[in-house]
């Protein structure tokens, strides 16, 4: 097989865009002898002239024209892929999977982080997947997951490391038709209708503990992990869901729901969840530095 060597491609396209073998030496900072082997070189390698040797200007043969014409688009290619290598190593590109364990994250949490990382890291993609507190973090362990964003607890795991990203308030929100109530408690909830997240979630066993504390064990009308539904089914006066709310939450303004504060006080703490052994220059450090300082900007002054 006829491999190619980039350095004498290079002096050969040296050569017939300069004319001559001292120019392309100039050009390419080499001795001219040295310009003369690599075109001696190739040729027999290829075993076909390259070149045409006049008095005045060297010019390229019929196959030396399609050999430069191609080594163009080689030695370009070439060196986008350098670039491109260079740039992925310094995080400035890549495609990074994140984890996420409730839809609500990445419908009320996210679209600032997104807008942020687009204008100052172009070349980064964000893929949320939506599989849950578990399947997160079971995905930084078998390399299917790059970054996840989930609920405490977590079980201290090898290979993982979980960095503190916010704290959310956790509210009641009820049809505005039900009967107001300044604060709403585990025993006033217990008698009505709730909408809550699925068993085994973070979600549902926080909320779960928190009426447990109280001496209750409500049983939810209905049970899912989408957030945004849940909130529909309040909507529509179907029953209350527990769940946190965000800076700027846009469940304040919906006159078709209240949202209580709970007594006593329920909050949802996340993470970041990493592997240990990721780099702190790619991709992945450039979205977890992005979360961080939103995190910062939305607790507000210490």
């Amino acid at each position: 097989m006829r491999h190619l060597n980039l350095d004498q491609l290079r002096t050969l396209i040296a050569i017939a865009d300069l004319g001559s073998f001292s120019a392309a030496a100039q050009s390419l900072h080499l001795a001219q002898p040295t310009v003369s082997l690599h075109v001696s070189e190739l040729e027999s390698r290829l075993g076909v002239p390259l070149l045409v040797r006049a008095a005045r200007r060297v010019q390229p043969t019929p196959a030396g024209a399609e050999l430069v014409e191609r080594g163009r688009r080689l030695l370009r290619d070439v060196d986008e892929a350098i670039d491109a290598a260079q740039r992925r190593h310094a995080g400035l590109e890549g495609r990074v999977r994140v984890g996420v364990s409730t839809t609500g994250i990445v419908v009320d949490l996210l679209p600032p982080v997104f807008e942020a990382l687009a204008k100052r890291h172009p070349g980064i993609e964000i893929a949320p997947m939506f599989i849950g507190s578990e399947g997160s973090v079971a995905g930084l362990q078998a390399g299917t997951v790059d970054l996840a964003l989930v609920s405490l607890p977590q079980p201290a795991l090898p290979g993982v490391r979980f960095t503190p990203w916010m704290t959310n308030e956790m509210r009641a929100l009820v049809p505005a038709q039900w009967p107001a109530v300044k604060r709403a408690t585990p025993a006033w909830l217990a008698e009505r209708p709730l909408v809550m997240n699925e068993p085994g979630s973070r979600m549902q066993t926080l909320t779960m503990e928190w009426f447990a504390r109280a001496g209750y064990a409500p049983r939810p009308r209905i049970e899912h992990n989408y957030d945004t539904a849940m909130r529909g089914l309040v909507e529509a006066g179907y029953g209350a869901a527990l769940l946190p709310v965000a800076p700027g939450d846009k469940a304040y303004a919906n006159p078709r729901v209240r949202v209580v504060p709970l007594s006593p006080r329920l909050v949802r703490k996340l993470v970041i969840g990493q592997r240990a052994t990721e780099s702190r220059e790619g991709a992945v450090a450039r979205v977890a530095e992005v979360l961080l300082e939103f995190s910062r900007a939305w607790a507000g002054p210490a």
